[in-house]
């Protein structure tokens, strides 16, 4: 099982879950060690790690502040990542991919509780727009595997 992210926020909390749980054969590597924004990369750790499982828990995350001054890194960065996780895994012939959104990927003024259904029903919140729609094509790359291949990505 490898968590991409696993020593973010997140990704920590989802390791130590599974280890939690008995799991042993979990991969993760840190930023230096893999750039996750290098497709070649990415291509070569899969090939040699042989995952079964992808949990992308991987991001580039800041503030407020940070996503306003920075919108097109935000935007590029992110969808570096996750693509470069997501087709890779689909041509790897990887069966299960977990693909973590955001909150900010709902409209500013969603209902609450949050469904699924009020995904692209209205404008997002224009302080991290640029880290919402990234994190919006994960969930649609996700789904349009899903569709075509009928594998098992979320």
């Amino acid at each position: 099982i490898y968590i991409a992210g696993h020593q973010g926020m997140v990704g920590t909390a989802i390791w130590a879950n599974l280890a939690s749980k008995g799991y042993k054969n979990l991969i993760g590597r840190s930023s230096k060690e893999l750039d996750l924004r290098n497709q070649l990369s990415v291509q070569h750790f899969f090939k040699t790690e042989q995952p079964e499982v992808v949990i992308d828990a991987a991001a580039r995350v800041g503030g407020i502040l940070a996503n306003n001054e920075y919108p097109y890194p935000f935007l590029m960065e992110n969808m570096q990542i996750q693509n470069n996780l997501i087709d890779t895994a689909l041509h790897q012939g990887i069966e299960k991919f977990i693909f973590l959104g955001s909150s900010c990927i709902y409209p500013k003024f969603a209902a609450q509780p949050l469904k699924e259904e009020y995904l692209l029903t209205d404008s997002l919140e224009p302080t991290n727009e640029w880290y919402a729609i990234a994190k919006i094509t994960g969930v649609k790359a996700c789904q349009a595997i899903r569709k075509q291949f009928n594998k098992d990505y979320v």
